[in-house]
């Protein structure tokens, strides 16, 4: 009689752990066979018209990942065909979304658990299946930052590095258990706007006491994971600043009372200094998800300022030439760049910002920001929480 009740104890808690684990509230379709690589654009189309559009609202720009364009909307991630938005795999949890993203051959998705952004899980681009998956602890609002080797996920007070099987390399910030005390240096600080290069990752933080926000320079593969190392950190002259961008040595900045760009070299300081002409709209407030949008193409970081789209050179990161009246940074497609404006698209020499022609777009009533991307003949634009794709 004791064999027998323990065997209907054990199956009792069998089934309470398998009704409560992660697997029983996540339906995972897979696609039969790797999707194919759509065809190569040879230029940029003369014409462009919507070719198919879908809710996503967890992307804050395409997700353009392998042969799939991945879209995220309430708690599903989809993999979809570039070229007719036809679902090619999904993946759905019980869990509303944070954000997706991706890096190394994945779509990353992640997944909200009570107050954090913790559930973090890989799908390979080509048929949706699950590969690494860990917990995190960033806070709602996080955007993650590729630098081509480690993906950053920001957070407003908090934001980790994770290598390529989702092993965290660095943490840095308010920590939700701290295993040994002191490990942070400036946990009670803001995180305002965060930027990452290869080996490096940049942070503009708002702490108590200090006159001008710090930027600090953490080095995310050096280090145990909770106790992070700087190659940097100073304050800087005044408040409401924004961390740009990232080279091998040197930091972009946006300062203001004057407007400019100052370029930050050993040790923070400053060994440029380039003024703006931006309208007050684009100084105010800090930038969502603690990131200033910008893409990289060869030779340059595009950044746009809420009004115009600045290249910057990639390596000294001074300002090259402004096009103003701008929706977006803009993107490459078929070797050329293109910048969203309103009512069209227009290509643009990288190297001058001299505009080569315009193609309208009809955007309907929608007048936000554009986040774009490309793949093969197909222009994504982000457009708010939808996913335009155009052709």
């Amino acid at each position: 009689m004791a064999a027998a009740v323990l065997v209907v104890v054990l199956a009792l808690g069998i089934a309470v752990v398998a009704r409560s684990s992660p697997a029983a509230h996540t339906t995972s379709i897979t696609a039969s066979q790797p999707a194919p690589t759509p065809p190569v654009a040879s230029e940029v189309p003369p014409t462009l018209a919507e070719a198919w559009r879908a809710p996503s609202a967890a992307t804050p720009a395409p997700v353009a990942v392998g042969p799939v364009v991945v879209t995220g909307d309430d708690s599903t991630v989809i993999g979809r065909d570039p070229l007719t938005g036809a679902r090619r795999w999904s993946y759905q949890r019980n869990l509303p979304l944070c954000t997706v993203g991706a890096g190394w051959g994945y779509a990353l998705a992640v997944f909200r658990t009570g107050a954090y952004c913790a559930e973090v899980t890989a799908l390979k681009a080509e048929t949706g299946a699950r590969g690494p998956q860990r917990n995190s602890d960033v806070p709602p609002g996080t955007r993650l930052l590729d630098d081509g080797y480690l993906v950053t996920a920001t957070g407003s007070n908090h934001l980790e590095t994770w290598r390529s099987d989702l092993v965290k390399t660095q943490e840095y910030g308010a920590l939700r258990a701290y295993i040994e005390p002191g490990s942070q240096p400036r946990p009670d600080c803001r995180h305002i706007s965060v930027a990452v290069t290869s080996g490096r990752v940049g942070v503009l933080e708002r702490c108590p006491n200090e006159a001008g926000d710090r930027l600090t320079v953490l080095h995310p593969d050096d280090s145990e994971s909770d106790r992070p190392v700087a190659e940097l950190s100073t304050v800087l002259p005044g408040r409401d600043a924004e961390l740009v961008a990232l080279s091998d040595d040197r930091e972009a900045v946006l300062l203001t009372n004057p407007t400019r760009l100052s370029v930050r070299g050993p040790g923070g300081g400053e060994v440029a200094s380039f003024p703006l002409d931006l309208p007050a709209g684009d100084l105010a407030g800090d930038p969502p998800g603690e990131v200033v949008p910008t893409t990289r193409v060869p030779g340059a970081v595009l950044w746009w300022t809420g009004s115009s789209t600045v290249a910057m050179d990639d390596q000294d990161l001074h300002p090259r030439w402004t096009m103003p009246n701008t929706l977006g940074p803009g993107t490459l497609m078929a070797g050329q760049l293109v910048v969203p404006v309103p009512g069209a698209e227009s290509v643009v020499d990288p190297a001058t910002g001299s505009v080569s022609r315009t193609i309208p777009v009809d955007r309907g009533s929608y007048r936000g920001p554009v986040a774009a991307s490309a793949l093969g003949p197909v222009l994504l634009e982000q457009r708010g929480s939808v996913l335009v794709a155009l052709r």
